[in-house]
């Protein structure tokens, strides 16, 4: 994935860097997967890396995780804030709102049930690679996973924030991505699985996973 991706790496190191000055206060581990359940957005960029890194992954691996992206389309399709059969997200005014309630029990389709870890992990959108340490956000503002720096002071937890310099090269891939793909805007991961045209993909991938159990 870096040969292709050179900017994943550098979003690795400063992930790094950030749990290194964090230590035993950064509770992320194999196993905990409680920013896994809920509906989340990705790029388009991540859309593509997610779908090199399915295309690179063993074929059980690609056929569970593609087994689970189908069963999450058709547990979502009805109440999706957006174009479920595009796949992008907020294409409504309304439905930025809509999508604060939305799926929040919902399983990433990377996530193997069975040991609570990512099975696309070198693939994993820059949200899960940013997630954890203390990340500023577009208002300026620290946030942490509610799990991570419990009782920590703001001043802890400042020295560890997560280096992000690298954001302005990751908006220039987000619009080579979306440029390419012919999509703009944000996706789900079970939606940026899916490819187009999304019906005759969902048939396809119903058809492969018929004999599997959800």
């Amino acid at each position: 994935m870096a040969d292709l991706f050179p900017i994943l790496p550098v979003v690795d190191a400063a992930l790094r860097s950030a749990a290194e000055r964090s230590g035993p206060s950064l509770a992320c581990r194999p196993g905990c997967a409680q920013c896994c359940v809920g509906a989340f957005a990705i790029t388009q960029f991540d859309a593509e890396v997610l779908r090199s890194g399915l295309a690179h992954a063993p074929s059980a691996v690609a056929e569970r995780i593609l087994q689970r992206a189908h069963l999450s389309r058709e547990r979502l399709r009805s109440t999706f804030p957006g174009n479920p059969d595009r796949g992008l997200l907020f294409t409504q005014p309304e439905h930025e709102q809509a999508f604060v309630e939305f799926a929040n029990d919902e399983p990433c389709p990377l996530l193997d049930p069975a040991t609570q870890t990512c099975d696309l992990y070198a693939a994993r959108p820059i949200a899960c690679r940013t997630f954890g340490p203390p990340v500023r956000d577009v208002d300026g503002h620290l946030s942490v996973c509610e799990l991570c720096f419990v009782n920590a002071s703001s001043e802890e937890v400042a020295r560890c924030e997560m280096d992000q310099s690298w954001r302005g090269q990751e908006e220039t891939l987000i619009a080579a991505s979306e440029q390419c793909s012919g999509r703009h805007g944000a996706t789900m991961i079970a939606f940026a699985l899916a490819g187009e045209p999304q019906g005759k993909l969902d048939s396809g991938l119903a058809e492969r996973a018929g004999g599997m159990q959800p």
